[in-house]
């Protein structure tokens, strides 16, 4: 297979096609379970972050300057080497998708997007397959979380709102010069802990094409728009790209279904639910 061939398929395991897929899944998909699987990707990142930067281990052209590894394959990989953070997170979302949704089909779909998401690293002359290895096993882990039904996350308002809380706060201590995948999995984790769907699927073909092509040109174009228009010395600080990230998960789960709520309608169940119950006394 050409290299070229490769690199598109190692940037399916980019930022912003996560971004893409967990947004289109919560809209289209399964938008109560959506929660379970971002809190479980989430904490993947968060796993993956802390043992690169702790255990610190060199990519394989950096510890043999002749390996094979092109540039355009080099600016793929930020960080050290183990584990592979392309298979572990493209395991956790596209295998954790498959055990929530439960069909054989789309687990077809979904091992072979994560199988070649994780080869293409080692194609690439990015990682050994010991890091390809332990990121896919470490993804299998997250993903089965996400998939469990034994699992429940918290509903109660001071769980909801106190855990995201007390996580954008702890970023206020992360020192300077922290890598920027912390505060990063900090903020995705405390936006998909708070968020917390109302709303049903579109019902139609065509409902479906104007929310996957209007949601994302809100939610890319608000990334886009958080990247470039934040000072450089801003986006240095821990809080506020936790804050980035947080915002970015609240928008696409909470705003744009209001934005788009034509197509996907409120399931009265959970508005109920989430409303209290006002009694009156007899007259």
């Amino acid at each position: 297979m050409p290299p070229e061939l490769w690199l598109a398929i190692t940037n399916l395991g980019r930022d912003e096609v996560f971004i893409a897929v967990l947004a289109l899944y919560t809209w289209l998909i399964s938008p109560q379970r959506a929660r379970q699987l971002g809190v479980a990707f989430a904490l993947s990142y968060l796993v993956n972050s802390a043992l690169k930067y702790s255990l610190d281990l060199p990519r394989p052209f950096a510890a043999d300057p002749a390996a094979a590894a092109s540039e355009a394959a080099r600016a793929t990989a930020g960080g050290p080497s183990f584990p592979s953070g392309h298979a572990q997170l493209g395991s956790t979302l596209w295998l954790g998708m498959a055990a929530q949704l439960r069909r054989p089909s789309f687990w077809v779909v979904a091992a072979l997007l994560a199988g070649l998401i994780a080869y293409s690293r080692i194609a690439l002359g990015v990682h050994y397959p010991a890091d390809v290895l332990a990121g896919v096993g470490l993804g299998l882990g997250f993903a089965a979380l996400a998939g469990t039904s034994r699992w429940a996350l918290p509903t109660q308002s001071l769980w909801r709102w106190g855990v995201p809380a007390a996580l954008l706060l702890a970023c206020t201590l992360i020192p300077a010069g922290t890598p920027r995948e912390l505060p990063a999995g900090l903020g995705m984790l405390a936006g998909f802990w708070a968020l917390r769907p109302d709303y049903t699927p579109p019902r139609t073909w065509t409902g479906r094409a104007a929310v996957a092509l209007l949601g994302l040109a809100l939610v890319m174009g608000l990334y886009l728009a958080l990247s470039a228009l934040l000072p450089d010395s801003w986006k240095a600080l821990a809080a506020v790209t936790a804050l980035r990230y947080a915002a970015l998960v609240l928008f696409a789960g909470v705003a744009v279904p209001r934005l788009l709520r034509r197509w996907l309608p409120l399931d009265v169940s959970l508005a109920t639910e989430q409303t209290p119950v006002q009694t009156h006394p007899p007259i």
